[in-house]
């Protein structure tokens, strides 16, 4: 029930021969305002918001072969959790993607009646957004079976180097809503080193961001629609990626911008995070910085020609090691151990 965090994944899977049925509650007017039009790599039905309903799709949804629950659904995400169980037979594989781990495993600590306490062991697997060793290891301590990292990764087909659009023409550029859990950390590598360099234009696309938090030298251009994203990418001297609370702390988590920055062949500087060397190497294919004092000199002393280097080793590094399609090759694999251990189990 629902999808996997990404477009990028769901797409990918189709083309390794996975048919995909969404399930979607039609609820927070979410239809008027879709990000895209229904695809032609998944089937979408979309049901009411309501319990019988939810019910009658969790029921059809059980016919599949393997059954998705994913976090964050934002209606009845207890009730399909439970139904979903209580519905699907025993010789179908049965997931839970959860695509914020953290926040998952910190209300599962508080709250003992959380239903995943329970759902967890009755589970095939634990997919999950990122989060590495560390989310693992707590899966399995209430009593996952398994718990397997799916990464964001880079659809070179959607994602990919453009030529230079003047709008987006800056030193560095930072792409991100205003969130709570990422309002202080923008502060501090993005702001703060405006302020610290205000010779040079910030660019900043996003929404929520008021005139009055913003340096002199801080260019807002509010929100970016997806068809302007490469170009985005692709024009500043640098880009930077800033994780949220959560994901910094619990780190082995890259943002998909991560992934589509380097896809576009941009010179990308990121906030410390732990595992972000499993992704791309400090220095060589990412500039890494513990604070807005880094950042700062980083950005002084980086010269067009750095830029296009670190930026050509992340877009290679990237193409070789981390694309949708290798990450679906794991689900693939993963799907096909579980299935043949549900066959065999049967007979």
């Amino acid at each position: 029930m629902a999808p996997p965090p990404t477009i990028g994944i769901i797409a990918a899977l189709a083309r390794q021969g996975c048919r995909t049925t969404f399930y979607e509650p039609d609820a927070f007017d979410r239809q008027r305002h879709r990000d895209i039009d229904p695809p032609d790599w998944a089937e979408v039905v979309v049901y009411p918001a309501t319990l019988e309903a939810m019910h009658e799709a969790c029921v059809q949804a059980a016919r599949a072969d393997v059954v998705v629950k994913a976090s964050g659904i934002g209606v009845f995400d207890r009730e399909i959790l439970e139904t979903t169980l209580a519905v699907t037979p025993a010789n179908k594989v049965r997931l839970f993607w959860d695509v914020d781990a953290p926040a998952t495993l910190a209300a599962m600590s508080a709250d003992a009646g959380h239903p995943l306490h329970e759902a967890a062991p009755r589970l095939d697997a634990v997919l999950t957004y990122g989060g590495g060793p560390q989310v693992i290891a707590a899966y399995e301590r209430f009593g996952a079976r398994l718990c397997l990292p799916i990464y964001n990764a880079l659809d070179a087909s959607t994602h990919f180097r453009t030529a230079p659009d003047p709008r987006f023409s800056a030193a560095l550029a930072f792409l991100g809503n205003r969130l709570p859990d990422r309002e202080a950390r923008v502060e501090e590598f993005f702001f703060a080193v405006a302020r610290l360099l205000p010779e040079h234009r910030f660019l900043l696309g996003g929404a929520g961001w008021e005139p009055w938090q913003l340096p002199a030298n801080v260019h807002h251009i509010g929100h970016v629609s997806t068809r302007a994203h490469n170009a985005f990418n692709s024009t500043p001297l640098a880009v930077m990626n800033i994780a949220r609370d959560s994901m910094a702390e619990i780190g082995f988590s890259p943002a998909t911008r991560v992934f589509e920055a380097a896809g576009a062949g941009a010179c990308l500087i990121s906030d410390a995070w732990q595992g972000i060397e499993e992704f791309l190497e400090p220095n060589q294919e990412v500039l890494v910085a513990r604070n807005a004092a880094d950042v700062a000199q980083q950005l002084a002393h980086l010269t067009p020609n750095a830029a296009r280097t670190i930026g050509e080793r992340a877009l290679r590094r990237v193409l070789r090691e981390h694309t949708y399609d290798r990450r679906a090759s794991m689900v693939v694999q993963l799907l096909d151990r579980l299935m043949s251990s549900k066959a065999r189990a049967v007979a």
